[in-house]
């Protein structure tokens, strides 16, 4: 199962990075996040983890797999049957705008019940960040 959303954002590109890779703040922000913690100290590079609880979702480790700034950030996480991998893209576009797709892809055994049973949230739940990231990127 994949699911895409993608939002344009009139800030910086470094300003929208800084803001999709400060994980710890994204309860602050984001109402699809209830909290999220590091699980390692020091930067957020590859192999970094945090413990995600989201609404009407199991609580998850989520591990960063890929990081190439300020371009994108992959982490993924097992459960049961499922493996998730969640992507974060950031574009540059011209005059000061910035194009952030946010891609989950679920795969294993039991994606595609899952998928049945939950798609409709993780299609909801990425339309909210993308939206509630364009307003906190353009807020300043």
């Amino acid at each position: 199962m994949r699911y895409v959303e993608s939002v344009e954002i009139t800030a910086d590109v470094d300003r929208v990075w800084a803001v999709q890779v400060d994980v710890e703040r994204w309860p602050e922000w984001l109402p699809t996040v209830t909290s999220l913690r590091r699980l390692d100290a020091g930067p957020f590079t590859v192999g970094s983890s945090a413990r995600l609880a989201q609404p009407r979702l199991r609580p998850a480790v989520w591990r960063v797999t890929e990081l190439d700034p300020p371009r994108l950030f992959v982490w993924e996480s097992d459960s049961p049957g499922v493996h998730s991998r969640g992507e974060h893209r950031v574009e540059a576009l011209p005059e000061g705008r910035v194009r952030v797709e946010l891609v989950m892809v679920q795969t294993g055994p039991l994606a595609r019940p899952v998928g049945l049973l939950l798609g409709r949230t993780v299609r909801d739940y990425l339309r909210q960040e993308a939206a509630a990231l364009k307003r906190r990127c353009e807020q300043g």
